[in-house]
């Protein structure tokens, strides 16, 4: 009781005088430094746009006159340019990125259409897997094997296997979907590839 009288009749320091506690003050911290009051605040000089590569040298004679030329070839044999280098310097071919699925809007319904024409043109790779009816004296055995491929409880299996037709498995390979439709069909279901 008498250190507390003590300790509350020290004089406290003005940045601290919000002591909501024992020793609660900056002071008794091992990494304090007193700011000096008159000091100003850090101005730093930012750039003028963001480089996630950092400051790069400006590029030699060399490639500045390669730029020129390049420029001024007339537009047929500029967009040989690209594909040429790409041979060239054997990059892996770029892979259209798939917009399925993402709202874009009145600008990207023309997009949209021209890419699902090249996929129907390409081989399909994903399949999914749908069961479509099912036994129901083979109920039980279903589920088991839902659960089996698609990591889900008891409960969220049994709730996909009664709302059929249901999608039980998305983007899988050709054989994984042939392996998972003769596991439906022995336990007792019907399941078919999408």
């Amino acid at each position: 009781m008498k250190l507390l009288g003590f300790l509350r009749s020290l004089h406290v320091h003005p940045s601290c005088r919000d002591i909501k506690g024992l020793l609660q003050c900056r002071f008794f911290l091992p990494d304090f430094v007193p700011r000096d009051p008159n000091s100003k605040p850090k101005r730093y000089k930012y750039p003028a746009f963001y480089d996630p590569y950092g400051p790069r040298a400006p590029p030699s004679d060399k490639v500045i006159q390669l730029a020129e030329k390049i420029a001024s070839l007339p537009d047929e044999e500029r967009k040989q340019v690209t594909p040429t280098l790409i041979e060239r310097l054997r990059h892996p071919k770029l892979e259209p990125i798939s917009v399925e699925g993402m709202g874009l809007g009145p600008q990207g319904g023309a997009a949209v259409g021209t890419s699902k024409a090249e996929e129907k043109k390409a081989e399909k790779t994903a399949f999914d897997v749908k069961l479509e009816k099912f036994d129901a004296a083979a109920k039980i055995k279903v589920i088991k094997e839902v659960r089996a491929f698609t990591n889900l409880g008891l409960k969220e299996a049994k709730d996909l296997v009664e709302k059929v037709p249901a999608i039980l498995k998305q983007g899988v390979t050709k054989e994984e979907a042939n392996n998972i439709i003769e596991k439906i069909k022995a336990a007792g279901g019907v399941a078919v590839m999408e």
